[in-house]
């Protein structure tokens, strides 16, 4: 046989021998920005696209991205936290309606993230930063309009284990209570002479809703930044803009003697009922809690933080004089 045939076929053969060639390494990037097209102008609708398609790219499987404890889609898992706080506050400038459609247009671009790639980590890793940065009470961009669709979302997919939706379907149902343009729920609630009053029977063009424990720390800080603004003082001794700080919990003592220093201005009390609590009546997770209402009840903020409320308060009343 000749050689040169021989030497051929081993070379054939030894070459048949080799494995699989290796898979390619995972890669590590940037964070994906979304580019907002040109043709778009209109300064609303450019947020509202960056927030609806922020998670696009990112939520991209045609590469295999690093997986790890530090990783997440192949990006710097302090990286991706910041801009979950970047899309949060993205969503706080848009209204209700068009932060909603975001949050559930990113469910469903992380969800099909997820089906295609189970061994990513970026539906599990950006849900549960999303659910901290927008529910978590001490947040300062959360925002339980924007939160709802979400968390709805959570409620029903086959992605998210059974034993936990019905947490999320509880904290949708929470989030369901009171929302922006729509009218607050009223409640009754007593004041320090004994008088009974109701939420809907302050009439003002705007109320300040306030539900506050005596002593609290941060209820004391809020007060002293609505006392403290000369333009808010005089709104609320003019009738423009009342104020209703109500006390929730069980004891009345101690209520009643700290709230002999609250603002005379205010309407003052404690909900003698206890619906506002037992019955949910608002879900209130967290001392201090705020709301902005307009002259028929109508919810402008819920939960909001002091700054936003300030800042929206005082932008109103600009625009009033």
């Amino acid at each position: 046989m000749n050689k040169n045939y021989l030497l051929f076929l081993l070379i054939a053969l030894l070459a048949g021998c080799k494995g699989p060639a290796p898979a390619p390494a995972p890669k590590v990037r940037d964070f994906p920005m979304v580019p907002v097209p040109a043709l778009i102008s209109d300064p609303g609708e450019r947020m509202e696209y960056a927030a609806t398609h922020y998670w696009d790219a990112f939520a991209d499987t045609s590469a295999v991205y690093l997986c790890d404890t530090a990783h997440i889609g192949g990006v710097d898992k302090d990286i991706v936290e910041k801009q979950v706080g970047t899309f949060a506050t993205l969503l706080g400038g848009l209204g209700a309606a068009p932060a909603g459609r975001a949050t559930a247009a990113v469910f469903d671009r992380l969800a099909a993230c997820e089906r295609k790639d189970t061994s990513s980590n970026i539906f599990d890793g950006v849900c549960a930063l999303l659910t901290r940065y927008l529910y978590d009470p001490n947040s300062p961009v959360r925002n339980e309009d924007a939160y709802l669709p979400f968390v709805k979302k959570m409620s029903e997919s086959d992605l998210v284990p059974e034993s936990m939706r019905p947490a999320y379907a509880f904290d949708a149902q929470a989030c369901g209570l009171n929302r922006t343009g729509t009218r607050a729920a009223d409640f009754g609630f007593t004041d320090l002479q004994g008088k009974r009053h109701t939420l809907y029977a302050v009439t003002a063009p705007l109320t300040v809703l306030l539900f506050s424990n005596p002593g609290c720390p941060n209820c004391r800080e809020i007060m002293q930044a609505l006392t403290g603004d000369a333009l808010l003082r005089q709104a609320v001794e003019a009738g423009v803009v009342a104020v209703v700080n109500v006390y929730i919990d069980l004891e009345r003592e101690k209520w009643a003697a700290y709230a002999k220093d609250y603002p005379k201005e205010w309407y003052n009390g404690y909900d003698h009922t206890y619906r506002i609590r037992t019955d949910m009546t608002y879900n209130i997770r967290a001392i201090p809690s705020l709301y902005l209402l307009g002259a028929d009840k109508t919810v402008i903020l819920k939960d909001a933080t002091i700054e936003k409320l300030m800042n929206t308060l005082y932008a109103m009343l600009q625009q009033a004089k």
